[in-house]
């Protein structure tokens, strides 16, 4: 995965992601990947929390609360603006579950921001996210 910050937006897998979400008429896509770090057995791949992250992001900024980062990101808040997606509570509560597994052990993503010099910066992106989550 190439990756060029501790945002939740700052790699590949987000970018790739954010493009077929703006092209999707719905959390369709939300719900998918959040589905798949929540439904893993032990370990939670780095690419599916990757997805998940922007997942939760989406789910943060539908709800009225985005980050500085889902401020920043092209297309958006037009896209916000054009699904006017609703988060259920359901939603809402697996957007924090997932990222509760991916800050946690058996987490591939987490293991590889421990491995460097950024892994607070990380860890403090992510638990602010989730955050924003709760009610």
């Amino acid at each position: 995965m190439g990756t060029w910050g501790t945002g939740s937006f700052e790699n590949d897998d987000a970018a790739d992601f954010m493009i077929d979400v703006l092209d999707s008429g719905d959390l369709s896509l939300i719900r998918e990947v959040l589905d798949n770090v929540l439904t893993s057995t032990e370990y939670v791949e780095a690419p599916d929390a990757a997805l998940a992250i922007v997942a939760a992001e989406i789910a943060a900024a539908a709800l009225g609360r985005a980050t500085l980062a889902a401020q920043q990101e092209d297309g958006l808040a037009d896209w916000l603006a054009r699904i006017r997606p609703t988060i259920d509570d359901d939603l809402r509560q697996q957007a924090v579950n997932a990222l509760r597994r991916i800050l946690a052990e058996n987490s591939e993503l987490r293991e590889l921001w421990e491995d460097t010099e950024d892994f607070q910066n990380w860890k403090a992106t992510v638990t602010d996210l989730e955050q924003q989550l709760h009610p």
